[in-house]
């Protein structure tokens, strides 16, 4: 901890700041890559088991793989609830920090855990019950049993999995991506053991897959849950005497997390219509191809994903500290990083397409998938180095408070470019399901592109304004209470709109 760092970041003398803290208001090369080296280790960890997952489920046949890949959907729209408050969480909570604004940044910690258990109250009996049914409203025809049967799991623990993406969420505002590595790492590890052991042991079969996943993130929320309540060893102090209820806060934070959460139904909607598409143009099997071949490719962009989610909370604390200019070094530094990063990516995906492609198709009723899911994998080569411009500039524009910004790039990215792309390649032009990958690629390009250039305009007008529409004052209640004295006025955030 540091004293001395509270006084270079411009902050008032008082608890003394983490090393976490510290970093954020720092060198925002430094902070990028300190921060998204532990999460780039965890989030592989984590994506090696979505892919170990992929296996166990492949060897109960191309039934189970798709009836899988039809939940994905649905589960995409879970995840990314908890991802989008997550990222709300992050924004809000380091743009408070970064502002030295620390009973602001304890209430909306508050805040955030209270929404979790409304959004969980309200979603998991109707996900619950209406499995089935979505699940054939989604395509998946002889399959939807199959596909019920993993849903119903997966959706019971709804709780958990919004609880620890928030969770996540508040460890990164504070710059501590090492505790969410190893809270991500014990999950990853225990999901592997419990797979094979529920899925072919205990006979569970495609349900086994689910209840190790809701075992494990049961496991990590209660790590969370004492680190946070009973070792209480965190910059923020998580305690119902911090809540102060306040309209502003939870505006605050649902202004990035609503939109982020859509930038996931987004991406849902996208794999309905591609699902959708490959179904018309080459059945079901056309299906277990590309789920098995879309894990490899977003195990690949794990990388870029951890830059992108680091960049969320030093921008925020960059524009809470009205430091501008780190944005413009955070979003060109992350953006080419991310950029040389796909480049290698795609390098060693097409050279070991084939041997990964076998992986999924070691059992006799997948066996014959395995050259299209290489085929898949080849194509998606030319997908990865596009994926950074886009997710950096959005992490821009949601650090920064501007998560509709983030997600009209999104929209163009995923309804516009990739959907038509793949449409017109597919079936006007004729290209069959290979039209459909190739639709995928061209549309990331040009969706990130657009993301990228329009973040460069937004980060330079920023500078040259100087951030000309100020802050709210924070409560009046929240001056009393600050510890060592009165804070600058920018933490509140409620005008930053």
């Amino acid at each position: 901890m540091s004293e001395t760092g509270d006084l270079e970041s411009g902050c008032l003398p008082r608890r003394p700041e983490t090393a976490g803290v510290a970093l954020l208001r720092g060198d925002p090369k430094t902070a990028i890559i300190r921060l998204s080296s532990p999460m780039i280790a965890a989030m592989l960890l984590m994506s090696s088991y979505n892919i170990v997952n992929a296996i166990w489920v492949a060897g109960l046949g191309a039934d189970a793989m798709a009836a899988v890949g039809f939940v994905t959907p649905l589960f995409m729209v879970l995840m990314g609830l908890g991802s989008g408050l997550g990222a709300g969480v992050t924004s809000t909570i380091a743009r408070r920090i970064g502002a030295c604004d620390r009973p602001g940044a304890n209430n909306a910690a508050v805040h955030a855990l209270l929404l979790v258990l409304v959004i969980a109250a309200v979603i998991t009996v109707p996900f619950v019950l209406l499995a089935e049914p979505i699940a054939v409203l989604f395509g998946a025809g002889a399959t939807a049993g199959l596909a019920a049967e993993y849903a119903r799991v997966i959706f019971a623990g709804t709780v958990l999995f919004l609880f620890v993406n928030v969770g996540y969420a508040v460890l990164r505002a504070e710059g501590d991506s090492k505790r969410t590595m190893y809270a991500m790492v014990a999950s990853s590890l225990l999901n592997m053991v419990l797979d094979p052991v529920l899925i072919y042991g205990a006979g569970l079969g495609v349900a086994g897959a689910a209840w190790g996943a809701v075992i494990s993130i049961g496991m990590v929320t209660g790590i969370l849950l004492y680190w946070f309540f009973v070792k209480r060893d965190t910059y923020l102090s998580i305690r119902w005497a911090d809540f102060v209820p306040d309209r502003r806060v939870v505006v605050d934070m649902l202004r990035v997390g609503l939109p982020a959460s859509l930038e996931f139904g987004m991406m849902a909607a996208l794999a309905i219509i591609v699902n959708w598409m490959l179904v018309l143009t080459a059945g079901t099997d056309a299906v277990a191809v590309y789920t098995a071949g879309w894990r490899v490719a977003l195990f690949a962009v794990i990388p870029i994903v951890a830059i992108g989610t680091s960049v969320v909370a030093v921008a925020g604390a960059a524009y809470g500290s009205r430091q501008f200019e780190k944005l413009r070094v955070a979003h060109r530094f992350a953006t080419g990083l991310g950029f040389g990063l796909g480049l290698v990516l795609s390098a060693i995906t097409f050279v070991f397409a084939q041997p990964i492609a076998s992986i999924f198709a070691y059992a006799p009723e997948s066996a014959p998938l395995a050259p299209t899911i290489a085929a898949f994998l080849g194509t998606m080569c030319f997908f990865f180095p596009f994926v950074a411009p886009g997710i950096v500039s959005g992490s821009i524009f949601q650090g920064t408070g501007r998560g509709v910004y983030s997600l009209v790039v999104n929209i163009f990215r995923n309804l516009v470019f990739i959907a038509v792309s793949a449409y017109l390649l597919a079936f006007v032009f004729g290209l069959g399901e290979a039209g459909v990958w190739w639709g995928i690629v061209a549309g990331n390009m040009m969706g990130g592109t657009f993301g990228f250039l329009w973040a460069r305009f937004y980060v330079n007008r920023t500078i040259r304004l100087g951030g000309t529409v100020p802050p709210a004052e924070p409560p009046r209640e929240r001056l009393a209470s600050a510890e060592g004295g009165v804070w600058p006025t920018s933490g509140s955030f409620a005008g930053d709109e």
